[in-house]
């Protein structure tokens, strides 16, 4: 057993309180990594809320970046001593991990979801006691996990941990959503609702794609400041307007509107804003919402749900780091950086609209 440092929810709703806790070893499929940055994500507070109370205590965190230190015996894919990004579970077999869609696995729910692992045992021990983990395959808010090896890509040992961390899910979220299931055409139009780390990493695969105009719609202005600085033709704040303001922009209405906000009557905003036979992508968990069927007919409108970008990590996190180093995919842009034991902090500040992409670091 390894002493480490976690941020643990003791029951649904509760905040991260940063405890001491035990971390057994890898199994011969996984690997144990010492964290270096750790992203903090939107769906990390809504699932912390929403979670079930037996399996609480429960350990969250799902956008690591570390270093390799140990691997399982039938590890092939990564050594000690490796950077790594951290993302989601999956269990490389079924129907969709074979046709490289991942994201779609039919164990997602065990392996990313459960507490544990797929056969419900856990890493963590909390005083002799089991601690839930296994958050999307990792529970990266500590200070080592253990992890799959197909939820570990190798990245280049030069890379700053707080540009590697989001890639594995708020950046690969957003972009895939782009590059992977929309792939617009160069100087097609394209719109995001709501510009934080998921909607400006979409908004940044589109402009490096072409599409032309950008626009993002968000309330906070400072973040509509930076969507502009990042290439956005436009950053509107929500509103009645909206819908006629994205017409007026993209003669018409969009190609392509993208929602990260979950929020219903965003949504309906959203197909309001779209051209005849404009695609619309939800990637915000929300509740149910209801459309006027005549009206989706009518224009023909598709409608897409997408997860985690629709991505086979092994492959695209690779490519957003040759977009980030061709100043394409410029992430390091959204960060700011908090110390582990200062999670409350960053939750803060991500709940009030200063910071856009709050990464954890590791002394």
């Amino acid at each position: 057993m390894r002493r480490v440092r976690a941020a643990v929810t003791e029951a649904p709703g509760a905040p991260f309180t940063v405890r001491d806790a035990d971390l057994g070893a890898p199994r011969p499929r996984e690997v144990l990594v010492r964290m270096t940055a750790a992203g903090v994500c939107h769906t990390d507070l809504g699932m912390r809320d929403t979670w079930p109370r037996r399996l609480t205590p429960m350990v969250f965190g799902h956008e690591g970046a570390g270093r390799v230190e140990a691997v399982g015996a039938e590890v092939t894919g990564a050594a000690p001593g490796d950077q790594v990004c951290l993302t989601f579970a999956s269990c490389g077999v079924c129907e969709q991990c074979a046709a490289d869609h991942p994201a779609y696995c039919h164990a997602a729910q065990a392996l990313n979801f459960s507490g544990g692992r797929g056969d419900g045992t856990t890493p963590l021990s909390l005083g002799g006691a089991p601690l839930h983990a296994g958050f999307f395959g990792q529970s990266s808010f500590a200070t080592y996990a253990v992890v799959h090896e197909r939820g570990v890509v190798k990245v280049p040992g030069d890379l700053p941990a707080q540009v590697v961390a989001p890639l594995g899910c708020g950046g690969q979220t957003g972009a895939g959503t782009v590059l992977n299931r929309l792939r617009p055409r160069p100087g097609s139009s394209l719109v995001v609702l709501g510009a934080g780390g998921v909607g400006l990493s979409a908004l940044m695969a589109a402009v490096a794609v072409g599409c032309d105009p950008v626009v993002a719609v968000d309330p906070v202005a400072s973040r509509r400041a930076l969507a502009v600085g990042l290439g956005a033709a436009a950053a509107l704040p929500p509103g009645k307007g909206l819908v006629a303001a994205v017409h007026d922009l993209t003669g018409g209405g969009a190609h392509h509107v993208i929602d990260t906000t979950g929020r219903a009557e965003m949504i309906r905003r959203a197909v309001g804003a779209l051209r005849p036979r404009g695609e619309l992508a939800l990637l915000g968990l929300g509740g149910e919402v209801t459309f006027d069927v005549m009206g989706l007919l009518a224009k023909g409108v598709r409608v897409h749900g997408v997860i985690e970008g629709d991505s086979d990590p092994g492959r695209f996190v690779p490519e957003l780091i040759g977009l980030y180093r061709r100043g394409l995919f410029p992430v390091d842009r959204l960060v700011t950086t908090f110390p582990f034991e200062e999670i409350g902090a960053a939750v803060a500040a991500m709940r009030d609209g200063s910071v856009v992409k709050p990464v954890l670091t590791f002394a």
